[in-house]
């Protein structure tokens, strides 16, 4: 931090469990992933090559290398490993990762149908060689899930060996545990947590208004994924309650009281 201030709340530190900060990079540049370590790689633990970009993308294995050099550990998009298993080239995703230096993977089934018993064996699998990610939700909009398949299928890909659970949104932050409108399914969310530790999820949360229910919710240590580029730094102040939305989160309530404008 630049200057002192008080009531601001204790934030985790790299490596972190919780409080973690996911990048959704969409194909970047090398000089726009540069600028972006540089203005705020110290407060990004995650990047994610959404979906298939890392297909398409030139300088790959420099833009993942210049993320590592800055201790931001970096993963393919999971609709990325839904592509190589669709083609049956599971195998050949492997050497991939491998081949780009990458020690975290996605494993999700967001597009493709696969049961809870087939995925959690790719999880388990993968588990041996690499820190994985997986991701329930489904991508399509209208597709619902019963909390009670929700809350089964995160507990099961934790046991199977996932590090966290990604709480699908897609970048849109319109589906998973979104309304169409983009407001949180309350009700799914609240039952999540009351089965899954919440350091256990990363909720995926584009949207501002998302970013500021769950920090309410859950506090400024929140785990929280597909953050645009140019949102970390201001993620962070409403993390600490320096931004309007949670000016008053952690002010005492007296003060806040006093000061709250009516």
């Amino acid at each position: 931090m630049n200057y002192t201030l008080s009531h601001i709340p204790a934030r985790t530190i790299k490596p972190r469990e919780d409080g973690v900060t996911m990048v959704m990079d969409k194909g970047l540049s090398l000089r726009q992933a540069q600028d972006l370590i540089d203005a705020s790689g110290h407060l990004i633990d995650l990047v994610k090559l959404g979906f298939g970009t890392s297909f398409v993308t030139p300088n790959l294995k420099e833009k993942i290398k210049l993320y590592q050099k800055a201790d931001i550990r970096v993963y393919l998009g999971g609709t990325l490993f839904e592509a190589f298993i669709a083609r049956g080239q599971l195998k050949d995703y492997r050497k991939l990762v491998d081949s780009l230096g990458l020690e975290m993977l996605e494993v999700s089934d967001g597009s493709i149908n696969m049961s809870t018993k087939e995925k959690c064996k790719h999880i388990s699998d993968l588990a041996k060689d690499f820190t994985v990610l997986s991701e329930v939700g489904s991508k399509e909009s209208g597709i619902l899930i019963s909390p009670a398949k929700w809350v089964s299928m995160m507990r099961a890909e934790l046991d199977a060996g996932s590090w966290k659970v990604i709480a699908e949104a897609r970048e849109s932050g319109t589906v998973g545990i979104y309304r169409p409108n983009g407001h949180a399914h309350t009700t799914l969310v609240n039952r999540i947590l009351s089965k899954v530790p919440g350091k256990d999820i990363l909720w995926e949360a584009p949207q501002k208004s998302q970013q500021v229910w769950f920090i309410k919710q859950l506090g400024a240590n929140v785990n929280l994924g597909n953050i645009a580029p140019e949102e970390v730094i201001p993620l962070e102040t409403l993390r600490l309650g320096l931004r309007g939305d949670t000016f008053f989160q952690y002010l005492p309530e007296k003060v806040a009281e006093k000061l709250r404008q009516v």
